[in-house]
């Protein structure tokens, strides 16, 4: 079985002094114990149900493989 983290280019970051908002990535979260990319992103959402309520869109998660 893999482990994959899941990132998303949506949303803001503001730096710690909150004058500048920074363009990042954030991370979503971190999924192990699953075949495949698509499998990752099912147990995220399935196990972090505020990502759909935030409304996060799937289609521009970005998923890497972790060794």
């Amino acid at each position: 079985m893999k482990k994959f983290i899941i990132l998303t280019p949506e949303g803001a970051t503001l730096a710690p002094n909150k004058a500048v908002e920074v363009n990042n990535l954030q991370v979503l979260g971190i999924v192990e114990n699953v075949a495949n990319e698509n499998e990752a992103i099912i147990k995220l959402l399935k196990e972090n149900n505020w990502i759909i309520d935030a409304e996060f869109n799937v289609a521009d998660f970005i998923v890497y493989q972790l060794f």
